[in-house]
């Protein structure tokens, strides 16, 4: 944890009454900014909140999904917190979301996530991470039009899942949607990062503030 960060939500103290997008201000019980560790190396994201994080106001957390991805990164060692919590305890990985609000009907709109872009964007400008870790395949597939060289469309998650991607400034390591993955397909995740990440010196300089 960085030595200057005093708590992992929201750190960077973004709009927690944001109105930007008129569809979801009605329907949303909070808004859901990035969680965890500032310094963090490794950044996880979603395409948007799920009704278990909305409740908890925190990225990957509750019921299903949210706990799978905390059982993930415990056993990795980034969690140090049971997988249920609702502010995980948490070092050097951070959560989020490409948009911060959750219709309870339907996914976010094409416009919906270009609307959030500033707050993610942001948050990937702040951490700086050397790894990001997208979760699903619309999020693989935004996020390859600006950190990859690659066609969105040659992406498929199912392909992907546990795979290590090379990408402009950083390295993409893509996970299937927690919510139905099975326990090989995070086990597999669990193994490529611990056999193929974290076992070797996956750090870039560039850009990099000393930790």
């Amino acid at each position: 944890m960085d030595a200057n960060q005093t708590e992992f939500a929201n750190p960077f103290g973004m709009d927690p009454d944001c109105e930007n997008c008129p569809g979801l201000c009605s329907v949303r019980e909070t808004v859901v900014h990035g969680y965890g560790d500032v310094g963090a190396e490794f950044l996880v994201v979603g395409e948007r909140p799920t009704a278990a994080a909305e409740a908890n106001g925190v990225p990957f957390t509750g019921a299903g999904g949210g706990e799978r991805v905390q059982s993930i990164f415990a056993d990795l060692g980034f969690v140090r917190s049971e997988p249920d919590a609702a502010e995980p305890d948490v070092q050097n990985v951070f959560f989020t979301n490409l948009t911060r609000c959750r219709h309870p009907e339907r996914e976010p709109t094409d416009e919906e996530i270009v609307t959030c872009e500033p707050f993610f964007n942001a948050e990937v400008r702040m951490i700086n991470p050397q790894i990001i870790v997208p979760v699903g395949e619309r999020v693989l597939r935004s996020l390859a039009v600006e950190y990859t060289t690659r066609s969105p469309d040659s992406f498929d998650i199912e392909a992907e899942h546990a795979t290590t991607i090379r990408g402009r400034g950083f390295e993409l390591v893509p996970m299937r949607d927690p919510g139905t993955m099975t326990d090989a397909a995070a086990n597999a995740f669990r193994d490529h990062l611990r056999e193929n990440v974290l076992s070797r010196d996956y750090r870039q300089t560039k850009g990099r503030r000393s930790r």
